[in-house]
């Protein structure tokens, strides 16, 4: 008996180190000085640092294993130290009258037959541990994709704030020239005016920006748990990259963190039908008692073994009901672990969709805005020579705003799509930004 003991030891030895790596390994990267300037990786391990969420997974993934040593523990024997002082109405004439039954023992058991219970459970809960750490990684992974959004939109409205400071200050100067042709008697004073009121309407969208960029910045201070946001810091201008074809980010989703949490979801199902089945079948078990003190007529019997067999006949259905209902389970988990995968599927097509048109816009913006600045520039021109009116000036001056906020939008736009494409099908980095954005441009 000494060797199966040992390898069952030897199991136990081997599963807590395993345990050890995987909670070694899924650690966070340690944090940023609080004065760095904050790339999105670095936003990101900040979020799992602060992140409750990704906590409250973690601590589930301990559950499993202690639920894991748990079915082990069914299967091991056990041993224990019995002392026990039995007082009894007796004249102790006799070993039977005696008054006073001490009794010293060590009792062990072990459990030889119970219809694989055993086993099933602790396929089951390795199973559940592969789900919970699955369902960790899906978190960390829509985790990334709040902290790339709120990154970003953080981002584009700190841009469209210098957008407009820009706009704010071309009307300034613009109002200067008018100001003089006007003391020169070469512009109306209605075209003062005119640019005057361009200019509170863009000082009006300056407020607006500001409450917007404040907004956005509370929401990643939120996440990544900082009450003082420093400069953040974004890849190199040429991001997204180039896109894999869409069934590449297809047949990725089919392999997600929350996919693969589903599967092993079902397997948990299967083995609990497995568990419902022994009962079925008849168990067989083992007792044996050493005895270190006894009296009366058993004092020279110093050990004694059992054999116990329990085959259940009838139980008035229990069994079967019980085999019927983790039957259904089984079969629920099943059918939602298919409709997750679909579901992911569809995800990454519909991600795919919206980047693909997204860059789409964002290629045909740019080459509106450099139209629009070149437009500006040539309406410039023209007034000064008199060829069209200040109207004309204004309303190039607001079309350039115009196509320059829209271009950074779309830009944004597309960046924030990206990362959700790379969720959506699975294949987010997390932590650490991909080989395309090492290097960063403050």
């Amino acid at each position: 008996m000494r060797q199966p003991i040992a390898l069952f030891l030897v199991g136990i030895v081997a599963c807590l180190a395993v345990a050890e790596l995987i909670r070694a390994d899924s650690m966070p990267p340690a944090a940023p000085s609080d004065d760095a300037a904050l790339t999105l990786a670095d936003c990101d391990t900040l979020a799992l640092h602060q992140s409750e969420t990704i906590a409250i997974q973690q601590e589930r993934i301990k559950e499993t294993e202690g639920r894991f040593l748990q079915a082990m523990s069914a299967a091991l024997p056990r041993a224990s130290f019995v002392l026990s002082d039995k007082r009894q109405d007796g004249s102790g004439g006799s070993a039977f009258t005696l008054r006073d039954v001490p009794e010293n023992r060590f009792t062990f058991s072990q459990p030889l037959f119970s219809g694989l219970k055993e086993f099933a459970a602790m396929a089951g809960s390795r199973a559940e541990h592969r789900q919970r750490v699955n369902e960790r990684r899906r978190a960390e992974q829509v985790l990334l994709a709040d902290v790339a959004n709120a990154f970003y939109v953080l981002r584009e409205q700190r841009e469209d704030l210098q957008t407009l400071e820009t706009t704010r200050l071309a009307l300034l100067q613009r109002i200067d020239e008018l100001e003089q042709r006007e003391r020169l008697g070469r512009s109306r004073p209605s075209e003062v005016i005119s640019a005057e009121a361009q200019l509170r309407r863009v000082e009006a969208e300056l407020e607006s920006a500001r409450g917007l960029e404040t907004a956005a910045r509370q929401l990643l201070e939120f996440l990544i748990g900082r009450e003082s946001l420093p400069a953040i810091v974004e890849a190199a201008a040429a991001f997204p990259p180039p896109l894999d074809p869409e069934p590449a980010y297809v047949s990725a989703a089919a392999s997600r963190p929350d996919v693969l949490a589903a599967e092993q979801a079902w397997r948990v199902a299967r083995q609990q039908v497995v568990i419902a089945q022994a009962k079925f079948w008849p168990t067989v078990g083992l007792e044996g008692n050493y005895y270190t003190r006894r009296v009366g007529v058993a004092s020279d019997v110093d050990w004694d073994a059992l054999l116990k067999v329990d085959v259940p006949l009838f139980q008035g259905g229990q069994a079967l009901g019980g085999r019927r209902e983790f039957a259904s389970r089984a079969r629920q988990e099943q059918l939602r672990y298919v409709q997750t995968k679909r579901a992911a599927a569809l995800q990454a097509q519909d991600a795919y969709a919206k980047l693909a048109a997204g860059l789409a816009r964002r290629a045909a913006l740019e080459q509106a805005q450099t139209a629009a600045e070149e437009d500006y520039r040539l309406q410039m021109e023209d007034y000064r020579l008199n060829l069209v009116n200040n109207l004309n000036v204004l309303q190039s001056l607001q079309a350039l705003q115009d196509a320059r906020r829209e271009a950074l939008h779309a830009a944004y736009e597309s960046k924030r799509l990206y990362w959700q494409l790379l969720v959506d099908s699975g294949t987010a980095v997390i932590s650490r930004p991909p080989a395309h954005m090492e290097s960063h441009r403050p």
